[in-house]
């Protein structure tokens, strides 16, 4: 979920502007194994902002996945899967409002609200939706709209920040253009917040060199069954440099991978062990080990969280009642501003 200003990096300054945040948002989709780019480019950043933040909301965009998923059962799954591992993952429902968005009415209905305002032309332009269609996903109402339920699910909870990844940059314009035609046309209603970027992982590249996705093949699974792991990052491609031949770090898809888990000084010891002549092969099993290390702890409570599902029912019934009572509070708003109310 992302909104935003128009900008080249899209990328807040400091922590400083961080330390004066009142309401942070997010949401993932469930539409498969969450992997490495949605930890890096969602989870871990929200997680870390959701202790400076006054209040932090995250939610699990299901209606989203409606537009690609079409089978029940998979969804069931991939929505419980999502949950499992954004707690796992170390989201504090207490510090977090977590929640389904079909949960929430008032997502829906500020679609349509919204939908009333929002340009043909806009939406005519967003290229996930010609991607999409290009990669035989069926061209319906819902896939092109899709950008307007991004808007309202952003928009409905007057978040000040948003952190996003940065593929998604056209979604932001398309989202602050509906807000900002809304606030015109009936007075200043929403807020429109800023996006959060980490510079260093504005995109997490795939095994391919790609931008890591489910919809490419790419990905390394956060929880996956750990030989499903292993097989992964010993796939990642590679050149046909020899094993001892020095090799440049920045265009080693392996070494950009492992330095999203090192702080300055390690990664700058790694990047040496690269021009010094690491072999690929060793590369990886470094690579292996380092995300072993990190995600071990949470495949542990993950698994505790897996026993304890009725638990995590109650952690979404309950905030599925907290988001609605905000969302409640905009839509009252919204409402008599077009003359509903």
């Amino acid at each position: 979920m992302v909104i935003g200003h128009y900008s080249d990096h899209w990328v807040l300054p400091t922590d400083q502007y961080i330390l004066q945040i009142m309401r942070v948002l997010s949401g993932i989709q469930p539409s498969g194994q969450l992997h490495l780019g949605n930890y890096f480019g969602s989870i871990k950043p929200n997680v870390e902002m959701a202790a400076k933040a006054d209040q932090s909301f995250y939610f699990v965009v299901d209606l989203h996945a409606l537009t690609t998923l079409h089978d029940p059962k998979l969804l069931k799954t991939y929505r419980e899967d999502a949950v499992l591992d954004i707690l796992a993952c170390g989201l504090d429902p207490l510090k977090t409002v977590l929640w389904y968005q079909s949960a929430v009415s008032e997502h829906t209905e500020l679609l349509w609200i919204l939908s009333t305002v929002s340009p043909m032309g806009l939406l005519e332009r967003a290229v996930s939706y010609k991607e999409k269609v290009e990669k035989g996903v069926s061209a319906t109402v819902g896939l092109f709209t899709y950008p307007v339920l991004m808007a309202a699910d952003i928009l409905l909870y007057q978040a000040d920040v948003v952190p996003v990844g940065k593929d998604q940059k056209q979604h932001v314009e398309i989202a602050r253009d509906i807000g900002g035609k809304f606030n015109h046309a009936f007075g200043k209603t929403f807020v429109l917040p800023e996006p959060q970027i980490r510079a260093d992982v504005a995109v997490v590249p795939g095994t391919d060199g790609q931008k890591m996705s489910k919809s490419y093949g790419n990905i390394i699974p956060i929880f996956g069954e750990e030989s499903a792991i292993k097989k992964a990052i010993m796939g990642i491609k590679t050149d046909s440099k020899g094993a001892n031949d020095p090799k440049d770090p920045k265009a080693c898809i392996i070494y950009q991978i492992h330095a999203l888990f090192l702080n300055e000084s390690e990664a700058k010891a790694l990047a040496e062990e690269y021009r010094n002549g690491l072999a690929y092969g060793d590369a990886k099993k470094k690579l292996f080990a380092t995300y072993m290390d990190v995600f071990t702890p949470m495949r542990e409570k993950r698994a505790a969280l897996k026993q304890d599902l009725a638990g995590v029912s109650e952690i979404l019934a309950d905030g599925a009642k907290r988001a609605s009572k905000e969302a409640q509070k905009t839509m009252e708003k919204v409402r008599k501003a077009v003359g509903l109310r």
